[in-house]
């Protein structure tokens, strides 16, 4: 199993979970991040005084697929993510040893 973990833009959610929904992934974690990469942030004045943003809105996307589907979910988040901008975000992709569903125990990929 794999462990699909998806840095992106707040605007791009609704869109990364229904593309997700459409190929079948119905179980994801969706959580509010903050973050920067190379862009390091940006500039803003409030009220005539300018300050550093540093720490830009994100939002993480966590999946869990089987090996199969792996190549496919990326692609699947890749294509409903991208703006072709600089900030579009990262993915991650981690080995998932073991998978258990607390109510009854199942383990693998039973589980998803």
């Amino acid at each position: 199993m794999k462990k699909i973990e998806a840095y992106i833009q707040p605007y791009k959610m609704e869109e990364v979970k229904n593309a997700l929904i459409e190929i079948g992934i119905a179980g994801m974690t969706i959580t509010e991040a903050r973050g920067h990469g190379r862009q390091l942030g940006h500039k803003e004045v409030y009220r005539g005084q300018e300050y550093n943003v540093d720490l830009l809105p994100k939002i993480k996307v966590e999946v869990v697929v089987a090996d199969s589907r792996s190549d496919e979910t990326v692609a699947t988040i890749i294509s409903a993510a991208k703006t072709g901008k600089i900030g579009d975000g990262k993915i991650f992709v981690h080995q998932v040893d073991q998978a258990i569903r607390i109510r009854n125990g199942e383990h693998g990929d039973e589980v998803l």
